[in-house]
């Protein structure tokens, strides 16, 4: 008994920091969305944002971690959970991997990505995928219109933006591996839950969320299930 007890005194420290540092992260990842949606004429198109199912936003990579290797991150993804009720509480995600040519240059790097049909959220709700091999990623557009959109972005699973020393620009992130961190979740909902339950089984959005969860509503609510239809699809139909 006395061994349990000092054995959870001792990790209750560890707990408290990673907390910590996880709500300092959230915020930024909001920070960073809400800086990348309001900058006129060169944030993500409104309609890629309105039609992507999940959302993932890493804040502040540094520049060595991508040129040698190694761990580069730590973010947060959201999906919609549909039926009115809008984003999806947050949860973490590590990206990994990658080689001397994926670079992106400048001090740090901010990255978000958006997922953009049922065969990417299901890889990205997964305990880890590799961009690329096992979903298509593309670099997105900039701009408020989707006019500059390619074939390649057009039928992307997931379209993929970093932002660096304050220029914001579409960028594939092929060879990358996306992973979800079952302690960073602990720290954040006190029990290791795993992404696909906190996005899929309704678990409510901690304080520490909120910011991030209510710019993600501000910039792009819920409307119904025609937002998860692409754009290109709609255009098709309409055609025929």
């Amino acid at each position: 008994m006395k061994l349990t007890i000092l054995a959870a005194l001792a990790v209750t420290p560890l707990l408290a920091k990673d907390s910590n540092e996880g709500a300092k992260r959230l915020n930024e990842a909001a920070a960073v969305f809400s800086e990348v949606m309001a900058a006129p004429d060169k944030g993500i198109p409104q309609e890629l944002l309105e039609n992507a199912h999940c959302i993932v936003i890493v804040p502040g990579l540094k520049t060595g971690a991508f040129i040698f290797g190694g761990k580069y991150g730590k973010g947060y993804l959201s999906c919609r959970r549909g039926h009115g009720a809008g984003w999806s509480a947050p949860a973490t995600v590590r990206i990994e991997g990658g080689s001397v040519g994926f670079q992106i240059g400048g001090s740090e790097t901010d990255l978000i990505m958006l997922v953009m049909n049922d065969r990417g959220e299901d890889k990205l709700l997964s305990s880890k995928f590799t961009l690329g091999a096992e979903g298509s990623v593309a670099a997105g557009p900039v701009g408020r219109t989707t006019t500059a959109q390619t074939d390649a972005q057009m039928h992307a699973e997931i379209l993929s933006w970093s932002r660096s020393q304050g220029l914001f620009a579409g960028i594939a992130l092929e060879g990358a591996t996306l992973r979800q961190d079952l302690d960073d979740n602990a720290a954040l909902y006190g029990r290791r839950l795993d992404n696909r339950e906190i996005v899929t089984k309704g678990v409510r959005t901690p304080r520490a969320g909120a910011k991030l969860i209510s710019e993600l509503n501000r910039y792009s609510p819920h409307r119904d299930a025609e937002v998860h239809e692409r754009p290109h699809s709609r255009s098709r139909e309409k055609t025929n």
